[in-house]
């Protein structure tokens, strides 16, 4: 069963086909998103070559195009938590803050949102932190994306803008 603890959304909040079972938590849920920015963390992996680790999202928003790891941050968890919990569920490693340099401060709006319920947009004010770190591709979860690749310049097809302004940020800082 889906609750509003769980990291959203889980794959028990997905019915067999990987559409949304929406419950009467997910509903509120659905209105916080219409009404409100979310906070969130998104993680800019890099490795040893430069490269930038992308998974293919599963889910709206960005459904269907290469996106970095992250997740939103729950209300009354610390960013220290919630970079833990994020990391872990992402990439399978909790993270801490001496693990991760802050990269600034983006912002994000979709036309969709979790719930692919039309009319309702989703803005999300976002943490970026780089992570300066390799990880295999077949270890990592395959819960919030359908598959992994490390992402080179020139970027390959189905890069969503947001993660090619990361690619841009994170090159230009290590030039």
């Amino acid at each position: 069963m889906c609750s509003s603890a769980c990291h959203w959304p889980s794959p028990s909040c997905q019915t067999a086909s990987g559409a949304l079972n929406l419950k009467p938590d997910d509903s509120d849920f659905l209105e916080v998103v219409g009404a409100t920015p979310l906070v969130s963390i998104d993680l800019i992996v890099r490795d040893g070559e430069g490269r930038m680790l992308v998974g293919m999202r599963r889910n709206e928003p960005a459904k269907g195009t290469w996106f970095v790891p992250g997740g939103r941050i729950r209300k009354d968890e610390t960013l220290a938590r919630a970079l833990a919990r994020i990391s872990e569920w992402e990439l399978g490693v909790p993270l801490h803050a001496n693990d991760v340099r802050f990269a600034g401060v983006f912002e994000h709006f979709y036309a969709t949102n979790f719930a692919e319920v039309d009319g309702v947009s989703t803005h999300y004010v976002v943490l970026a932190y780089i992570v300066k770190r390799a990880f295999n591709r077949d270890d990592l979860p395959a819960v919030q994306h359908s598959e992994w690749a490390w992402l080179s310049h020139p970027p390959m097809e189905k890069v969503h803008p947001n993660t090619l302004a990361y690619l841009a940020v994170t090159e230009a800082e290590s030039t």
